[in-house]
């Protein structure tokens, strides 16, 4: 589908700007007496110990291991600097190893010490190489609730590379998002809505999310304000539309009176992205356009129509043409219309 489309390259920065920074993931022990400064340096340029925090990663002493992934998140959460050094001095592999080690806490520091080294670009391939997505995956179904908001957080990460987001999405990692994004507090359902948003660009991921049951809790989300979820599940709702299966699970799962009365009650962004996903349900079907009609889309419509702002106008003027279409031949133009006092299409 091309309608839309055009606009989908802004709306992952904005997903990107509103999630949360480093600093406000689940808080961290203080560095006090850990006996690493993170601004201090070895001999070799490196964050101070590391390489020995490193050697302790395999360690037979569970809380050895503990104590060393959790140092090193740390390093790794403080600078951009200190992610690339632990990388290149060999961290990659033994925090990977981690992810499946059957300790919750153990795994918990492994999977927050990889999502801070995939904070720098640089170490996105590395990680990905040293096989973390299926690992992450696992974290993702069975860790602890940190382990799971933050391995989601990583797979978002790696799915910033382009060729890694069918990857990810082949190895399971839908699903579990889709949980998450049910059963998650607040910071789950948002880093799993953020997650999914990001693997959706890939074709491939599209149908396999309308296969995993996502539309349903999306929709569950759109209609609760309370939820504060409103905005990123339009969002990501929006981008499934682009597919047939997307289109038609959208309307089966009754996503019609929902996008209609977000165009009716929404916020300005609101009532935007509704009218994009309303423009993409219904361009290429007669009975989509009749029901939306039936659902009193046109009132509204006709309003934003004479909004000031010029991109709602637009919006909202495609809109009522399209759903004229019903009465007309296919054709894919849309003509003038008549409105009349009570806000009825008139053909």
């Amino acid at each position: 589908m091309a309608i839309g489309l055009f606009i989908l390259h802004l709306l992952y920065p904005l997903f990107l700007g509103r999630q949360r920074s480093i600093s406000s993931y689940r808080s961290l022990p203080s560095r006090v007496g850990l006996g690493i400064s993170s601004n201090s340096n070895d001999a070799d340029g490196e964050p101070a110990g590391v390489r020995g925090l490193i050697s302790d990663l395999g360690s037979p002493s569970v809380e050895s291991r503990r104590r060393a992934a959790m140092e090193l998140r740390l390093l790794a959460k403080h600078s951009t600097e200190n992610r690339l050094r632990i990388a290149r001095a060999g961290a990659v592999v033994p925090l990977v190893a981690l992810l499946s080690h059957p300790d919750p806490q153990l795994q918990e520091h492994g999977v927050t010490a990889i999502l801070n080294l995939s904070l720098c670009d640089e170490n996105k391939g590395p990680i990905a190489a040293a096989g973390a997505v299926r690992y992450l995956v696992r974290a993702l179904r069975s860790g602890t609730p940190a382990a799971r908001e933050n391995a989601a957080c990583a797979l978002l990460r790696l799915a910033q590379l382009d060729d890694l987001r069918a990857v990810i999405g082949r190895s399971g990692a839908i699903p579990p998002l889709i949980a998450l994004l049910e059963t998650g507090g607040s910071r789950g359902k948002k880093d799993a809505a953020t997650a999914l948003f990001a693997l959706l660009a890939a074709k491939e991921n599209r149908a396999r999310a309308v296969e995993a049951g996502v539309v349903r809790p999306l929709l569950d989300l759109m209609a609760d304000p309370e939820s504060e979820m409103v905005d990123k599940a339009a969002y990501v709702l929006h981008r499934l539309l682009s597919e047939p299966e997307g289109r038609s699970s959208a309307v089966e799962e009754g996503g019609v009176p929902v996008l209609v009365e977000m165009v009716e009650v929404g916020t300005q962004r609101q009532k935007e992205v509704a009218m994009l996903s309303l423009l993409e349900i219904c361009e290429e079907s007669a009975a989509y356009r009749k029901m939306v009609i039936r659902e009193g889309a046109i009132p509204p419509l006709v309003a934003l129509s004479q909004s000031s702002s010029k991109k709602t106008n637009d919006k909202a003027v495609a809109l009522i043409e399209l759903l004229r279409r019903p009465h007309l031949q296919r054709t894919r133009g849309c003509s003038a219309l008549a409105v009349d006092g009570d806000g009825q299409v008139q053909a």
